[in-house]
Order: C-alpha cells, then sequence, then structure tokens
C-alpha cells in the first residue's frame, strides 16, 4: 500500500534539546514558577490552617492534574496537596538527586510508565497499597504485589494532518517507506516516559525490533521535546505525520485542528500513568485517600472528561475514542520492559538522534 501526501515539502533533520535540570533540582518546591506558566511547576490546590500536606509529583499536563486536584479537593477538603509536574526524565532526575542528598521530598508519584515503578519497588521506595475497589480495574495495571496501579490507558498512534495527507500510514510498518522522509515527528525519549517506554516495545517486539527503527530513522524523523510538541506539529502541518499519545489528537481536533488518528494495526503501545506511594512518606493516610479517588468511578469519570481510556469498564470512553476491545494493544513481559528499557533509549538515540 503506498501513501500520498499533498505538500510533502521537506524538512531538515532536528533534534530539540532536553530540559535543563540541573537548577531545578536544587530549587524548593515553593520557589518554582506558576502554575501554567512552565513544564515545571507547583500548585496548591487549597488553603487551610488546618490541613494535612501531600506533595505530589506528576507528569500529568498542568490543567488536568488542577482539575483533577480540585475534584479530589471536593471530597477530601482537608488535605492541603501540592503539586510539582515535570516530564517523567526530569522527575526521575530530581528524585534521584534528593535521595543522594536526603529524602525525598514527594508522598505520591504519578507518571507515564510502569518500568519505573517497577525501578523504584526494586529499590524499596515504595510501599504497598492496594485500592478500595482494585477489583473492578484492568488487572493489566494493577502491579500483583501491590506497590502501584495504572490510572489511565494512554496508547501511542499515527497521527496526520488531514489537510496534508490523503491516505494516512495505519501501521508501524507504514511510516517505514521512504515518502515520509522528513514528514515524521516524535517525542524525546530522554524527557517522555511514554516515549522511553516506546522504544522498549518496539525494540522487543519481534515483528519491529532494530529492523524497523533502522527504516524509521532512514526517514530522519525531527525529535520534538515530549508529545505536546509533536501534536501541535502535525496540527500546524509543519510536520504532516507524528507518533504522539492519542488523547492529545483528540482534543487538537475538538479544536478544529486538522488533525486526526489511526491506531497501528501492527500493535498499539501504551502506558498506563501509574501511582504509587513513596515509602517514605510521612502522609500516608492522605496519599491513599488520593489514590483511592484515582482509580474510583469518580475519578475515572473525570480521566474520560480529560479525553483519558480508563482503567475500568463502566465509565465509558471519550467521545470518538473506541472501545478497549477494539484496539490491538501491546502487551509485553513487563519485566522485559524493565530491564531492557535504558538500553533501548541508548540505541534509539544512536539510530535516530
Amino acid at each position: 500500500m503506498t501513501h500520498k501526501l499533498r505538500n510533502p515539502g521537506s524538512a531538515l533533520r532536528r533534534r530539540v534539546s532536553g530540559l535543563a535540570v540541573a537548577t531545578a533540582l536544587t530549587v524548593a518546591l515553593a520557589a518554582c514558577s506558576e502554575p501554567g506558566t512552565s513544564d515545571e511547576s507547583t500548585s496548591s490546590a487549597t488553603e487551610s490552617n488546618e490541613s494535612t500536606s501531600l506533595r505530589v509529583y506528576t507528569s500529568e499536563p498542568q490543567a488536568k492534574i488542577d482539575e483533577l486536584v480540585a475534584a479530589f479537593n471536593e471530597q477530601n477538603p482537608d488535605i492541603d496537596v501540592e503539586v510539582f509536574r515535570a516530564g517523567t526524565g526530569d522527575l526521575t532526575a530530581r528524585i534521584e538527586a534528593e535521595r543522594a542528598t536526603g529524602a525525598i521530598a514527594a508522598d505520591v508519584l504519578l507518571a507515564a510508565d510502569a518500568p519505573t515503578f517497577e525501578s523504584y519497588k526494586s529499590d524499596g521506595l515504595l510501599q504497598q497499597y492496594t485500592p478500595t475497589g482494585a477489583d473492578a480495574l484492568d488487572p493489566d495495571v494493577v502491579d500483583p504485589e501491590g506497590f502501584y496501579v495504572g490510572t489511565r490507558i494512554i496508547p501511542t498512534v499515527i497521527a496526520y494532518n488531514t489537510g496534508a495527507v490523503d491516505a494516512p500510514p495505519t501501521s508501524w510498518q507504514d511510516l517505514t517507506d521512504p515518502q515520509y522522509l522528513g514528514q515524521i515527528t516524535m517525542p524525546n525519549p530522554d524527557v517522555s516516559g511514554a516515549a522511553a517506554y516506546n522504544a522498549a516495545v518496539w525494540l522487543n517486539t519481534p515483528e519491529l525490533g532494530e529492523a524497523w527503527l533502522e527504516g524509521l530513522a532512514a526517514n530522519e524523523p525531527v525529535i520534538a521535546e515530549s508529545n505536546g510538541p509533536v501534536g501541535q506539529a502535525v496540527a500546524a502541518g509543519t510536520q504532516p505525520v507524528g507518533i504522539v499519545v492519542d488523547y492529545l489528537v483528540r482534543e487538537l481536533a475538538a479544536k478544529g485542528s486538522p488533525i486526526a488518528l489511526r491506531y497501528p494495526t501492527d500493535g498499539v503501545p501504551y502506558v498506563s500513568q501509574p501511582v504509587g506511594i513513596f515509602a517514605d512518606s510521612d502522609s500516608t493516610e492522605a496519599a491513599q485517600k488520593f489514590v483511592d479517588f484515582l482509580v474510583s468511578r469518580e475519578g475515572q469519570e473525570l480521566a474520560v472528561e480529560q479525553s483519558y481510556l480508563p482503567v475500568r469498564d463502566d465509565v465509558g470512553t471519550p467521545d470518538g475514542a473506541p472501545a478497549m476491545s477494539e484496539l490491538a494493544l501491546l502487551t509485553p513481559d513487563l519485566q522485559v520492559i524493565t530491564d531492557s528499557q535504558d538500553e533501548a533509549v541508548v540505541t534509539f538515540n544512536e539510530l535516530v538522534g
């Protein structure tokens, strides 16, 4: 099958540099920028003279985590939630710096990929907690040992600009076609947890593997900082095709952007945005309430409103999204992915970077 671009053009290959994290690692949470002003910001959801403090580190978009905390506080007005948000790579760097100098400042981690949580579990950084109603959740997102649980299904898909692409690619293999030279953009696995996870999944999927990644690299994809800029580039037509998480495409299309998506027919990788409680948290009860809310029916209804696919089957799916049963989700052995992810990112950077 061939797929033609109306205005293919040419694009210089470029890399967008990763976030500078060195200075951020030494800055106290209270000194971070105001919500919405940068990729790393701190917000306080409530003000109370008699409250329990809860610190959350997350890779969630700022507007979404603000909505989530506001909904949580409707049920728990006595819990003062402080949020620090950044890309998963920057969060893990911050956590490592805090470990080296003392203790982790956060109580809860809500971030993109399960391998990160597997590593923290192995290092003894997480405490066991099985949320209320866990039996209603997709078992694939629940850590069987009870150290973390997924909170939403976030597939990675092929996005395309509907004004530039006549017949969109429908599989990962399609993206190795030479007609897409300079036309593809994708996120940086050094910053995006989902992108790092995808690199490991692709390389460990027999039908794809290193040969496929070499074919993709030959088309000189533009590496953007994260999923957000990828979606924006495709919507603007700067790069007609993108590899990006699905909810961003739905949101941009709902705002009128000429963008649509295809779930790859040769398998859909996804992250589950797990949540876990740090072992040295001094606000364990509040942290447990936060975890409970995330996977509760109310919390999952909010996830659907925010264009996410849910981790339970009693809350529906976002408008325009397929039923979970319609997706060919890739569910590789998590231990294999965890053990190989760092090497996969190195391989990705060597081939594509």
